[in-house]
């Protein structure tokens, strides 16, 4: 029996009051051909369908003023109630943990995930306490709503489960798998408008192949990224001591 035989290895339920924005791009390419040979699923849950009047309301002024609505903890928790089947629950947001590949990981090893998407000003915070939901963010920038998040969310997640990306491998060498951003890559023509690709890529030496690209790897982080070069440095010493 094939692994889509016996079901998808991981599902996503999406939560939010625009459904029809998924699968979306997810539909596409990698993601969108391990959608539908069942590697992952997908469930894209209206959250207004829990509204409890004949204007299907979904939101409410915060209390203490200010501009914005706030979403309804009613109605999200019954759309919580009638969705989450087990897994992780996130929300997303700016105020959130910020996401690394170390989270993506263990997201991936879940067998189901449910992903609670925002809009106006947030959810009632009472409704977050109510089911321990884990507050996520990808960045220090302000989204229109949790929508593009949980695409990006999910994006990442997807490729690292098994069959998806072709050559698993390339996945090792990837930016932050080993706490550096990745190197920089060059294809054929070797020559192009001037500028020609590192002699040592075509040496066909691979020890030394590795070594340019780990020494690349460490130089674009300590320019670039200099907090993760630190935590780099940090866990290199410690290995030593």
């Amino acid at each position: 029996m094939t692994e889509s035989e016996q079901g998808p290895l991981w599902t996503a339920t999406v939560l939010s009051l625009f459904p029809e924005m998924f699968p979306g791009p997810l539909g596409h390419s990698l993601a969108g051909r391990a959608l539908a040979e069942g590697l992952w699923a997908l469930d894209s849950v209206d959250i207004r369908a829990f509204a409890r009047d004949k204007h299907r309301s979904v939101d409410d002024t915060p209390f203490g003023g200010g501009a914005g609505m706030v979403m309804r903890p009613d109605v999200v928790d019954a759309a919580i109630a009638a969705s989450h089947r087990g897994g992780p629950l996130i929300y997303l947001t700016p105020r959130g943990r910020l996401l690394d590949q170390a989270r993506v990981r263990e997201l991936a090893a879940e067998t189901r995930v449910t992903i609670l998407c925002g809009r106006f000003e947030g959810v009632d915070q009472r409704v977050l306490d109510a089911h321990a939901a884990e507050e996520i963010s990808l960045g220090d920038f302000v989204l229109s709503g949790g929508e593009p998040a949980a695409l990006m969310l999910m994006d990442a997640v997807v490729r690292l489960l098994p069959g998806v990306v072709g050559k698993e491998e390339s996945l090792s060498e990837e930016s932050f798998e080993w706490g550096l951003l990745e190197y920089p890559h060059y294809t054929r023509p070797q020559q192009w408008k001037g500028r020609g690709v590192p002699e040592v890529l075509v040496s066909g030496h691979h020890e030394k192949i590795r070594a340019w690209r780990v020494s690349q790897a460490e130089e674009v982080t300590r320019r670039r990224r200099p907090d993760l070069w630190a935590r780099y440095v940090a866990a290199d010493t410690a290995k030593e001591g």
